[in-house]
């Protein structure tokens, strides 16, 4: 799979983060992707990828790309470069939000597109670079992407990679769950429609940094244990894989995150336990969530040698989630490991969806998280 890259948009220090890019003309209006009842004879525009994405050589259901791209997990990404007037790409089977840039300038979004082709066309003649990202979490099935294509006379350009990596595991403060929710009740849909990866902690500080970044968190999952100890893969039963399914690991010889933030731990203690759960008592859960978190971050090492790993949490659950977390990074450093650090992150809101944390928490999360990736001093360009 390609290096990835990410080209941000809508707020507004990532919209400056995409006019780094390419020295581009400017629009005269805003661009939208509308539906392509007829396409001229494309040509595919190669592309960069963010996320992890499964590639297969079949198309997309409901696409004529030769290629589909489908992703589970948060925060996948796919930007092309080209000169010419228009470009078009593929929508296969989804049920997501799309943020579109053109020229690192957002274009009205695309909620729940019908698969098919999608044109973006009307532009000045020249270079620009385009970008479609995914807003939201898919859970329960893969979305699905066709990929980019331009007209036969127009003339792909290469994107610049970024040199930096950044992976972020956790749940669904991780995800940006109803992050753009001004209040705590929200219904299921308003949940998936607030939901906004792009806007969450992730990736406002992969742009302070100008890198490459990877969201692999799932809402409501934990180390040992799930929201209220409901059924289902943990993060890390599910973290070994590509999608969701168990089917095929994960694996990109390109991916070497030189830093890695985790925050896992509020579902496996917000909650009371259950009768028939595992654990009989506190202590026990506190055990087991301690001893699988140490393996993780010991396996974690084993793949990334030179990575600072940082570990954070909140005060939520009297303050067991930091407690704990805190007892996991002693052990690690006790152990030798003096490159992962705990950081504790309190005085939130959490004034979105569901008590989740809000826009204004995710930039002061972001705002620790820099402070102390910097002290760090990773070992990358």
């Amino acid at each position: 799979m390609p290096v990835q890259t990410r080209c941000l948009g809508l707020p507004h220090h990532l919209m400056l983060a995409a006019s780094t890019l390419l020295a581009l003309p400017a629009l005269a209006a805003v661009p939208t992707a509308h539906k392509a009842a007829m396409t001229p004879p494309l040509k595919p525009l190669p592309m960069l990828i963010g996320g992890r994405v499964l590639t297969t050589q079949q198309a997309a259901p409901g696409s004529k790309a030769a290629s589909d791209y489908s992703a589970q997990w948060p925060g996948a990404y796919y930007r092309a470069a080209f000169k010419g007037s228009a470009v078009f790409f593929g929508v296969g089977t989804n049920n997501e939000i799309l943020h579109i840039l053109v020229d690192g300038q957002p274009t009205p979004p695309l909620s729940k597109p019908e698969p098919g082709e999608y044109a973006i066309d009307g532009l000045s003649e020249g270079p620009h670079t385009i970008s479609v990202l995914v807003a939201t979490e898919s859970q329960s099935a893969p979305n699905h992407f066709g990929g980019f294509a331009i007209p036969l006379r127009e003339k792909a350009l290469a994107v610049p990679q970024r040199p930096r990596q950044i992976e972020f595991i956790g749940d669904s403060h991780t995800v940006g769950y109803g992050n753009t929710s001004p209040r705590h009740q929200c219904t299921q849909e308003e949940i998936w429609a607030l939901t906004d990866d792009t806007q969450a902690f992730g990736a406002m500080t992969a742009a302070h940094y100008n890198a490459d970044y990877q969201v692999n968190a799932i809402s409501g999952r934990g180390v040992v244990r799930n929201y209220n100890g409901f059924k289902g893969d943990t993060l890390l039963e599910a973290y070994p894989y590509t999608l969701l399914d168990h089917k095929q690991p994960y694996q990109d010889a390109a991916w070497k995150p030189g830093v890695i933030v985790i925050a896992l731990g509020t579902n496996d203690f917000s909650t009371a336990l259950n009768p028939g759960e595992p654990w009989k008592t506190r202590d026990e859960l506190h055990a087991d969530y301690e001893a699988h978190y140490e393996r993780f971050l010991a396996q974690l090492r084993a793949r990334n040698h030179d990575a600072r790993i940082i570990v954070w949490a909140t005060d939520v659950a009297n303050g067991e989630v930091e407690a704990e977390a805190q007892k996991v990074v002693d052990h690690q450093r006790s152990a030798g490991d003096q490159h992962v650090t705990f950081l504790p992150i309190n005085g939130l809101s959490f004034s979105a969806c569901d008590g989740h944390p809000s826009l204004s928490d995710d930039a002061a999360i972001s705002d620790k998280l820099i402070h102390r990736i910097d002290a760090e001093e990773p070992l990358w360009p």
